[in-house]
């Protein structure tokens, strides 16, 4: 089942093209990374995904229903985290969330705005305009809202923008549970090792969609599968020995250690250890290369 679907997805403005061509399958119960540099058009994305804002070109339908033809109704169904939280300042943080979760029509107002205020650790805050908080606590306000009315699709657009440590894994706690109770989450961050941790499939996109894979996916394709065998005091005849194994492709020696490319790492790691210990080499460990997603969306941005 499909929570969201583009077709051909496009927003200019005065003749600037911010988006283009999107096409645009995300699964219900996903974490969709959807990554891409500053001004590549994700929140502009996001905008029209949520009903904010209609395309000029294509279509999109959200959780079934048409966002050009029923925004209101797609508004009714997703959670909306935006960079800025837009909160009235001078209502206290209660106020605030109250006032939303009646426009949504959400029963028990009271009820769910205690149990994400006490989640988010805001409990004791709760009587406090929301103007007077920091950026980080107005951020957890925010994202409250988005969850008030448990919404199928959830926007978080840079969640973990301005939080601490702490409240930053709360919000990467709460994105694991959302998953796991098969709400869909599209997720935009800067923090690669996050986007790593929690998204089944990562979207990278500069006014058009670039590629769209699993994490491990993309790594095997722009870098192969390599392992890192460390040995003591390695040398030339090491790599010849271990480069001529079934399954290694190539292969080079950096001081005591050998990297090579395999096609598949759990079945030709032992046979080259094998073939290193018959020769009387040292193994002091082997393992696969695991490339960090920042340098993956790096690569893929560049070539973009």
């Amino acid at each position: 089942m499909l929570a969201i679907e583009t077709r051909g997805l496009g927003r200019s403005f005065d003749g600037r093209v911010a988006v283009e061509g999107l096409d645009l399958e995300v699964r219900a119960g996903e974490v969709l990374g959807f990554l891409g540099p500053n001004g590549a058009g994700k929140t502009t994305t996001i905008r029209m995904l949520a009903g904010l804002i209609a395309p000029t070109t294509g279509s999109a339908r959200v959780c079934g229903v048409d966002v050009v033809a029923h925004p209101e109704e797609v508004r009714r169904q997703v959670g909306l985290l935006t960079e800025t939280p837009g909160l009235y300042e001078r209502l206290s943080v209660w106020r605030n969330l109250v006032l939303f979760a009646e426009l949504y029509g959400a029963d028990d107002p009271a009820g769910r705005v205690e149990r994400w205020l006490k989640r988010m650790s805001l409990w004791e805050r709760r009587e406090d305009p929301a103007g007077s908080l920091s950026k980080g606590m107005r951020q957890k306000v925010a994202l409250c809202r988005a969850l008030l009315h448990d919404p199928a699709v959830v926007f978080l657009d840079e969640p973990t923008s301005a939080l601490d440590p702490e409240a930053a894994g709360t919000v990467r706690a709460i994105v694991s549970e959302l998953r796991e109770a098969g709400r869909t989450v599209f997720l935009t961050t800067h923090q690669m090792e996050e986007a790593d941790r929690l998204c089944d499939r990562i979207a990278v996109f500069r006014r058009s969609l670039k590629v769209l894979d699993t994490a491990e996916a993309l790594r095997h394709m722009l870098f192969g599968r390599q392992l890192t065998v460390a040995l003591v005091d390695a040398t030339d005849e090491h790599l010849r020995i271990a480069t001529a194994v079934e399954g290694v492709e190539e292969g080079l020696r950096e001081a005591d250690r050998l990297v090579l490319r395999v096609d598949d790492p759990d079945r030709t790691a032992p046979a080259v250890i094998r073939a290193l210990v018959l020769a009387g080499a040292g193994v002091r460990r082997v393992g696969e290369v695991r490339q960090p997603l920042e340098r993956v969306y790096l690569e893929l941005v560049g070539a973009s």
